[in-house]
């Protein structure tokens, strides 16, 4: 329980100050009773007014945001048949254009970001009533590919997490709906290749946020990028414990690129940054894929009854048990481990 594990190299002074560390530190010595109070104080206070007054502004203009949005789509849906094309176009592109004259008076500014996904939103719409108003006979996967390529530049000068995200997330629907219309849908390739993009977006992301760039300090978009990419790869795993005889290359490469990715993880856990969010993906990856295969050799005979119903169970139940133990210890710190 005292042992410090070896895969730590990173300063102290960078873990998160949780009781567990607190106590840790007054049993040996280096906090007083004191000190260990008025840590512990600051450890668990609650936010000062201004943080409150910050993430009630940030949350209410994301959510007035798309509160707009949402009329906007609306409103034509509603006025569809009474509009002409041009009044639909005309209107969107006014709309455009305020959002990004609104975005440059604002610069670089919360509001100002807000403003340019608003804009880069509705080009979506735009692009939508064009290929309805003209017939273009456009594929589904061809406008999402297209709306994400005419918004590149606003999102590469943007330097905004929601709007990359909103790029990333046309670019797995265009190519999402490619699959289905285009290719065969058994083809599991193009899944493959959605987990390595959006890997490629989260591995990325944590390179710059290690150099310094001060608007990729956040955590909320990395664990968004490790759930787009740990679930496609997490998927083909699953169907490879459940239909090993026909799994082809694909389903092998991602449950490789699914077991690095876990162990990778871990270690970023361990010497980079205290992430439990990520530990805890790994728990629910290995424990999905083990209760598949597990439950396939259950199952997978003429002799099924009630226990083998309890047997799948009790397996579930100590898995979480496991599970729950090991995301405890890793809690507790490498002190404690």
């Amino acid at each position: 329980m005292g042992l410090a594990c070896p895969l730590v190299s990173h300063d102290l002074l960078d873990l998160p100050a949780t009781p567990e560390r607190l106590h840790a530190l007054a049993r040996a010595g280096v906090l007083s009773p004191s000190g260990l109070e008025q840590a512990l104080r600051r450890a668990v206070a609650t936010p000062e007014p201004t943080a409150w007054r910050r993430f009630l502004s940030t949350g209410l203009m994301g959510f007035g945001s798309l509160l707009v949005l949402s009329g906007v789509i609306y409103f034509f849906a509603y006025n569809w048949a009474a509009l002409h094309r041009f009044g639909k176009m005309g209107l969107l592109m006014a709309a455009i254009a305020g959002a990004c004259l609104a975005a440059w008076r604002m610069k670089e500014g919360l509001a100002g970001q807000f403003a340019l996904l608003f804009a880069a939103v509705l080009v979506g719409p735009l692009l939508a009533v064009y290929g309805q108003a003209y017939q273009t006979g456009a594929d589904p996967y061809g406008l999402f590919l297209g709306w994400s390529a005419l918004i590149l530049p606003w999102v590469a000068l943007a330097r905004f997490g929601p709007l990359w995200l909103l790029l990333l997330l046309l670019v797995n629907t265009g190519l999402s709906l490619y699959r289905v219309q285009v290719l065969d849908r058994e083809d599991a390739t193009l899944i493959l290749m959605l987990g390595m993009v959006n890997g490629a977006a989260w591995l990325t992301h944590e390179i710059l946020a290690r150099r310094g760039v001060d608007w990729l300090r956040g955590r909320w978009l990395p664990r968004v990028l490790a759930v787009m990419t740990v679930l496609p790869l997490l998927g083909l795993g699953t169907y490879l414990m459940v239909e090993p005889q026909t799994s082809d290359i694909s389903e092998y490469v991602a449950l490789g690129l699914l077991l690095l990715i876990m162990a990778a993880t871990y270690v970023f856990h361990r010497r980079v940054r205290p992430e439990l969010f990520l530990l805890t993906l790994d728990a629910v990856s290995g424990m999905t894929l083990v209760t598949t295969w597990l439950g396939r050799i259950i199952f997978d005979s003429d002799n099924v009854h009630a226990g083998s119903f309890f047997l799948m169970a009790l397996l579930l139940l100590g898995e979480m048990g496991l599970a729950a133990w090991w995301l405890r210890a890793e809690a507790r710190g490498p002190e404690e481990v």
